[in-house]
């Protein structure tokens, strides 16, 4: 007696990557701009599609898995952007160490200063996670993605983005009610 297996996923065809495109663009636009702005953000979506597209001949998907599968793209394509990015900061500031000037700081680097400093705190205490945990916490809270999504797109199990997802929202919690007690004494 031969056992039963369930049918394969379907592959990604032209009509089917459209409606994921359609269902999911969107959204992933906003997490990726949340993270690297708009102007990149639409690079790294287009990049993200492009790569599923050419992968999908191997890659049998299920609608959801698709998705998971895209997050996870766009993350590794948001990992590559940030790395370039601080190789990039870094290279100036060495270039430019002895120069005092504001006026020489460029737009965008000029606009993500204005962003840190208007996010206030938050924006530090993010940036003091491990990189796995804010990754896992940025997924659940501006891609809207659940754990096992979230297990898909990282290719890590669901109680590994359990614990992660656990462990970035104990750090902030204690970061804010640090902020909290401080404010209270000052008060």
């Amino acid at each position: 007696m031969t056992p039963i297996r369930p049918p394969a996923p379907p592959v990604l065809d032209e009509d089917s990557l459209l409606t994921l495109y359609e269902s999911t663009a969107a959204r992933l636009h906003r997490y990726v701009a949340r993270r690297v702005g708009a102007d990149a953000a639409q690079d790294v979506v287009s990049e993200a599609f492009l790569v599923l597209w050419d992968q999908r001949a191997g890659q049998p998907f299920a609608a959801d898995a698709a998705r998971a599968w895209l997050y996870g793209v766009a993350t590794n394509l948001l990992r590559r952007h940030v790395r370039s990015e601080e190789r990039k900061l870094r290279a100036w500031s060495r270039e430019h160490t002895a120069r005092t000037d504001v006026a020489d700081i460029g737009d965008q680097a000029t606009a993500v200063a204005d962003a840190a400093l208007l996010a206030g705190p938050l924006t530090g205490w993010l940036a003091d996670l491990r990189i796995e945990e804010r990754e896992v916490l940025l997924l659940t809270a501006w891609a809207e993605l659940a754990p096992a999504e979230i297990a898909v797109a990282l290719d890590v199990p669901v109680a590994t983005v359990r614990t992660r997802l656990h462990r970035a929202r104990a750090r902030l919690r204690t970061r804010i009610a640090e902020t909290d007690t401080k404010g209270e004494n000052h008060a």
